[in-house]
């Protein structure tokens, strides 16, 4: 099938062995899949073009913690092995990340962290990965349902993946954001959406973090820069990067070695398709070719 084909919310594309995997949010109410079919599907690709899947990676299993809502994986290799960061909906009804490990980009992934690592009175999701002087650390969303002015955050993970050392630490607030505008609470309050957080480091040594909320145009996605070129180096707005109703958008390398990047558009429920660009670095920042 062709990429077009595969409806897909926060696609995430995997990199390995030449081939390209393809994980997202694809097990969507709207495709008429019931109460209790959650999990994880993957698409695989030799050209970007042309897929072959969907083919099951995860799938919902007795006392696992997540009882719904199966949101945005995105999937490492780290020591020859496969972590996958993901978002469940837990029984206390919170949102919270949790790993899977596997052996195999194409599965079968199993629980890796014995709950949600974040923490157990915090909405959060969106959690990805990043290495900074050897550590590990996850990135992830503060959901705005609960704050109302969705944030950012860090903390450092421990060297087996399975919890956090430390306590989080706020990187940025939505409604600071320049780009950005507010969205409505379900009560009518504005609030403010943080989503889909990922970050790259650029050939002159720029620490950025790509992220979406509503725009002035639907969805958007936009740059963020630290200034010290540290994960613990205050972010600032840099550039709008995607503001046509597309985001959560991530940097992977082809197998030429360009970085392209893949996200989600239109955000219309049961329309949502991958599309995919190729990045360059202009201005001490990123921009699509």
């Amino acid at each position: 099938m062709k990429l077009s084909d595969i409806r897909i919310r926060d696609p995430f594309i995997l990199n390995d062995g030449g081939k390209y995997y393809l994980y997202g949010t694809t097990r969507l109410p709207e495709d008429g899949i019931g109460e209790g079919d959650f999990g994880f599907d993957v698409y695989v690709s030799s050209d970007l073009i042309s897929f072959e899947g969907p083919f099951s990676v995860f799938d919902e299993e007795e006392g696992f913690f997540g009882v719904c809502d199966y949101w945005a994986p995105e999937v490492y290799k780290v020591d020859g092995a496969y972590y996958m960061l993901a978002s469940f909906k837990g029984r206390a009804g919170l949102h919270g990340v949790g790993i899977l490990k596997a052996e195999d980009p194409k599965g079968p992934f199993r629980p890796h962290s014995e709950m949600p690592i974040t923490p157990n009175d915090w909405a959060a999701i969106d959690g990805t990965l990043y290495y900074e002087d050897g550590k590990p650390y996850m990135i992830f969303v503060h959901e705005w349902s609960q704050i109302v002015d969705g944030t950012m955050c860090y903390a450092e993970l421990s060297p087996d993946l399975t919890h956090f050392v430390g306590e989080p630490q706020l990187m940025l607030s939505a409604s600071e954001n320049p780009f950005g505008r507010p969205s409505r609470l379900r009560d009518g309050r504005e609030g403010y959406i943080t989503d889909g957080p990922c970050m790259y480091k650029t050939k002159g040594g720029e620490l950025l973090m790509l992220w979406s909320m509503k725009g002035e145009r639907g969805y958007m996605e936009c740059v963020y820069k630290s200034k010290s070129g540290s994960l613990r180096g205050k972010f600032e707005p840099h550039s709008l990067l995607y503001g046509d109703d597309g985001g959560h958008g991530m940097i992977f390398e082809d197998n030429s070695g360009t970085p392209r990047f893949v996200l989600h558009t239109p955000n219309t429920r049961g329309l949502e398709r991958a599309k995919i660009f190729e990045i360059i670095e202009r201005d001490g920042g990123i921009a699509l070719k």
